[in-house]
């Protein structure tokens, strides 16, 4: 039987905000599927959804578009919301015992037992369903697009078990809609897509390292792999060489889209950025790595906005 939440009100999930929603207002019964959808913690839809976005506006970039498809970009922030949280579930069940044995997890709504997993389960599938409803509105490419993601989510969770580099999978999984975005709009793929989404995917293994710098220690003590583990005392190297090669490759995406001047500046405030995080980082300090994490959301944006403002710059010329 699941836990009445009267009790766990109060104390919220390690790595969210003191003041978050969720714990604010959200009515109690919801309170743990909140939480499980990691509603508490929002900037994991801002890392899912931003890539999306991105894949709209560079395609909108390469056709002289002079503003990304606001019809899509709901749609894509629907989707985000649904399958950001469906993953989270799912790395949850599959993960409940690991996360009952580390201090920022045991608090989750399964290893507390809060939520059962049958209930867990038919939560991610409701989730799924709305999904896939979004994905089943875009073209015939994008659909069979967005089914190829499936493996990657399904194995992510276990990589950690086997590998140092479940941060590259993540990577793989988290940034498909980069691909899905511009298949939306053009129905199709080529280079300057698989630019974009090779950057992304370097820059989630940047950023995720950071995030699991957190957990460093008692992954070691339990037997978990990650790149924070991999990269130790190294890290600030290995971010910069991750970071750098996301950037020239987004950059790169965007110039093979026929992006101008507008662009390239504000990618040169994204490497400023990014350039903060690896100098200001402190692997030993929680607070650090949480809060280097959380401004992913910052560089997201704002290489979208140089998208979108040169977009609208260009077709005015």
């Amino acid at each position: 039987m699941p836990r009445p939440v009267s009790e766990d009100k109060a104390a919220s999930v390690a790595d969210a905000s003191a003041k978050n929603w969720v714990d604010r207002f959200a009515p109690a019964p919801l309170l743990p599927y909140l939480r499980l959808a990691r509603a508490d913690r929002p900037v994991g839809f801002f890392l899912l959804g931003l890539p999306c976005f991105w894949g709209v506006a560079f395609a909108g970039l390469s056709i002289g578009t002079p503003y990304p498809d606001p019809s899509l970009l709901l749609l894509f922030a629907i989707g985000a919301i649904a399958m950001r949280a469906a993953g989270c579930v799912y790395n949850d069940i599959v993960d409940r015992d690991i996360d009952a044995q580390v201090m920022r997890t045991r608090a989750r709504p399964l290893p507390s037992g809060q939520v059962t997993v049958t209930a867990a389960a038919v939560f991610m599938l409701a989730l799924c369903a709305v999904g896939l409803a979004v994905l089943l509105s875009l073209n015939s490419f994008s659909i069979w697009l967005g089914f190829g993601v499936i493996p990657i989510v399904a194995l992510y969770p276990f990589v950690k078990r086997l590998s140092h580099w479940p941060q590259a999978v993540l990577g793989l999984a988290f940034n498909w809609g980069a691909l899905v975005g511009w298949a939306a709009v053009l129905g199709g793929l080529g280079a300057a897509p698989a630019l974009l989404y090779a950057g992304a995917v370097a820059w989630t293994i940047g950023y995720d390292t950071i995030y699991a710098h957190q957990d460093r220690e008692d992954d070691e003590l339990i037997g978990m792999k990650s790149t924070a583990l991999r990269f130790g005392g190294s890290t600030k190297a290995w971010l910069t060489m991750f970071y750098g090669a996301a950037w020239l490759l987004i950059a790169g995406a965007g110039l093979l889209a026929e992006a101008g001047i507008v662009f390239l500046i504000g990618m040169g405030v994204a490497a400023a950025q990014l350039g903060w995080q690896v100098a200001t980082l402190d692997i030993d300090d929680t607070d650090n790595c949480l809060a280097r994490f959380r401004s992913n959301r910052d560089f997201g944006v704002i290489v979208f906005v140089a998208a979108v403002v040169d977009m609208g710059l260009a077709s005015l010329a």
